[in-house]
């Protein structure tokens, strides 16, 4: 290892607690005694002591000091050094995962720091995370049999998450088409062509997103607890008229064994539109989790909901839906994933119900400090019959792209800058139905 040397002259600002000659005034000397030189191990010694002593201010400043080294094995073992101390001792695993975060972003290979970060993923309720962390270090390679037991250490350890946490999102949200509205002036009917109000068609607009989600886990035994979500969206516009915003609430028990993951949820649903009551319900679903060897993970999911209407009776229904999804780590810093989904709703009209099937696929890439992911969804929506206003059974076919990048080189109090870009065409043979859609979102995302 290179040995760096750095002056307590130009540490001194950020340890003061070090400095030379605290027993003597400056005014007694007759001159300023030579600046005293310290090698990067000394340093790392004395920040090691004084994290020891439980001086964990003192420590912090000569870890993130040493951070600084020009020497990225150096910089890097002070930031894991100073993780450890966040999250182990001072209960900051926020702050911790943001320098392990900082670690990878320029050794991306190093499966130590990888497992560690999924702990702090795992600490934070992040499950997702930190299995895609976990599955990441396995895509290293050939790892030496301490760090394989410790990866299976860790995957199994991860049901013993946070107990409460949670996740918000606050951005700007430029819509080309807030109301997900047909542009045609007209509307075929079997009557005629209906001309179409300004409100009818449509909209533009800057609104203002928000997404949250809070969980708490209780234990009930020992590989079972009781899971409780609240989780709610809404985008928000000058006028109102367009307010889309909902509410869910879902409880249920969480089982693992070995490995493998069973969640089972229940709970009621709420959502407004235009700031009055569009849909409320109840619904209850199940989610399987299992790894698919080392790099892989599989997930399933069955639900039922019932949803009333509240501004047309015959919209009133029952919705069956079933996805599967595979993710994958191909590398440590690339991966993607597939899924599948069917539904069926089950409408009080037969105009309204219909049977849904789609695919959508994702692939994520971690350049730098910036992680970008580029997701693609398609569908086709076909109803049992035909509306009585409108001349053909209603079929839609929706595809949409996105590509998205959080940039974790700006970071504040663990707040994030995040940018999202969304194109969306539905065609529909039933033209109130027909629309394009292209929007965006900038703003922050955190973990709590």
């Amino acid at each position: 290892m290179i040995l760096a040397r750095v002056s307590l002259a130009v540490l001194a600002t950020a340890a003061p607690d070090l400095a030379v000659g605290q027993a003597e005034s400056a005014a007694d000397q007759p001159s300023s005694p030579a600046p005293v030189k310290l090698t990067s191990a000394q340093l790392f010694s004395l920040a090691d002591g004084a994290r020891d002593a439980g001086d964990f201010a003192l420590a912090e400043k000569l870890y993130r000091a040493l951070a600084e080294n020009p020497e990225v094995e150096l910089r890097s073992e002070a930031r894991f050094r100073l993780a450890l101390m966040l999250a182990d001792r001072m209960g900051r695993t926020r702050d911790a995962a943001v320098e392990l975060r900082r670690i990878l972003d320029e050794k991306p290979d190093v499966a130590r720091v990888r497992l560690e970060l999924a702990r702090m993923n795992a600490m934070l309720g992040r499950l997702g995370a930190a299995e895609r962390e976990i599955r990441a270090a396995q895509a290293i390679g050939q790892l030496p049999p301490d760090v394989e037991r410790a990866i299976r250490f860790y995957a199994a350890a991860l049901a013993a998450a946070k107990p409460v946490g949670g996740s918000i999102e606050v951005a700007l949200a430029p819509d080309s088409n807030i109301n997900r509205a047909t542009r045609a002036d007209t509307l075929g009917t079997v009557i005629g062509d209906f001309a179409l109000s300004d409100d009818a068609r449509a909209q533009s607009g800057l609104g203002l997103a928000l997404r949250g989600q809070s969980y708490a886990r209780l234990p009930l035994g020992a590989k079972t607890r009781l899971l409780a979500r609240l989780s709610g969206s809404g985008d928000f516009y000058r006028t109102g008229q367009f307010d889309d915003y909902a509410l869910a609430v879902q409880v249920g028990p969480e089982f693992t064994s070995g490995t493998d993951r069973l969640t089972l949820a229940a709970g009621p649903s709420w959502r407004w539109f235009g700031q009055q009551p569009f849909t409320g319900g109840w619904g209850g679903s199940a989610v399987f989790q299992h790894p698919l060897g080392k790099r892989g993970q599989l997930r399933a999911e069955g639900a039922i909901s019932r949803v009333d209407n509240r501004r047309n009776d015959l919209q009133d229904a029952t919705i069956y839906a079933a996805t599967v999804g595979v993710d994958r780590a191909f590398s440590a810093r690339f991966g993607g994933g597939i899924q599948l989904r069917a539904s069926r709703t089950d409408a009080r009209d037969a105009g309204w119900a219909d049977w849904t099937g789609g695919a959508s696929a994702y692939l994520f890439r971690e350049v730098g400090r910036t992680t970008f992911v580029l997701d693609a969804s398609h569908s086709r929506l076909t109803a049992d019959e035909r509306l009585v206003l409108y001349p053909q059974k209603r079929e839609d076919r929706r595809t949409t792209l996105g590509l998205s990048g959080t940039f974790r080189a700006i970071q504040f109090k663990g707040f994030a800058p995040f940018v999202r870009l969304r194109a969306e065409r539905n065609r529909s043979t039933v033209g109130i139905f027909d629309f394009s859609r292209t929007a965006a979102e900038f703003g922050l995302t955190s973990a709590f």
